[in-house]
């Protein structure tokens, strides 16, 4: 397989200046990626725990607003991304982030704590242990790309059809398929990541830098929806419901 070749001094093993600058770019793209998590386990905790808006959201209509607009903004977001300002592709996150929330409440509502915990333990363990391998890999992981998304597409579309047929095959299907997609989408993009840091360092010093800005959060995003979505299918596999 052919190897990655980067731009000669710009990134080294040792950790020269630009790998420091690396560093400090997947830092902010980490850090927003931690306080979109914050922000949804905050808003999740707090929708189950109050039972009135519990239910005014999951016994109406409404739950496919908390199912649907996630996706929405996720998508407005990748088609604006050049056109928005830093601002508002942060305001954007962070209404997605607290969006995700609302829409991981049912699963608080159905699953016992400790499947969650132990879903999510997993979840971070293959999330960072993948995302470690991406950094460091010097193996050219570009042509998993196309596998990768065809396989993500198939994902989104089965589960949504499922969620009107309610199919406990296709579930289990679903869940197999989007954790192997979801795991390799993890090294590939922060692969992706590392990339998009040195093709965008080495442009006009202003307008480099405000690109970075908005590739942190772009970064963030797909992280976040990386591990989120490695979560669900973890909790739709192995999680015990609760009784009653």
């Amino acid at each position: 397989m052919e190897r990655i070749v980067e731009p000669p001094g710009r990134f080294s093993a040792t950790g020269g200046q630009y790998d420091a600058g690396l560093r400090k770019h997947l830092t902010g793209v980490f850090a927003y990626m931690g306080g979109g998590l914050v922000l949804s386990a905050a808003v999740a905790f707090a929708v189950a725990n109050i039972a009135p808006l519990a239910a005014i959201i999951f016994g109406t209509p409404l739950k496919w607003v908390a199912i649907f607009a996630p996706l929405a903004l996720v998508m407005f977001a990748s088609f604006r991304f050049e056109k928005l300002s830093m601002s508002a592709l942060q305001s954007l996150f962070w209404g997605f982030a607290a969006l995700m929330g609302v829409s991981l409440a049912s699963a608080l509502l159905v699953f016992t704590g400790a499947s969650i915990v132990q879903a999510f333990l997993s979840a971070a363990v293959i999330f960072l242990a993948m995302a470690l391998w991406g950094y460091t890999t010097k193996r050219d992981l570009s042509g998993w790309g196309s596998f990768l998304m065809i396989g993500l597409i198939g994902v989104i579309g089965a589960s949504i059809v499922n969620l009107f047929l309610a199919s406990g095959t296709l579930s289990l299907i679903v869940s197999i398929i989007g954790v192997i997609v979801f795991t390799g989408l993890t090294a590939w993009d922060m692969q992706r990541l590392r990339s998009e840091y040195f093709a965008y360092s080495g442009t006009n010093a202003v307008a480099g830098q405000a690109s970075l800005g908005k590739l942190q959060v772009m970064g963030a995003l797909s992280l976040y929806l990386n591990f989120i979505n490695l979560f669900q299918m973890l909790l739709s596999l192995f999680g015990q419901r609760q009784e009653g």
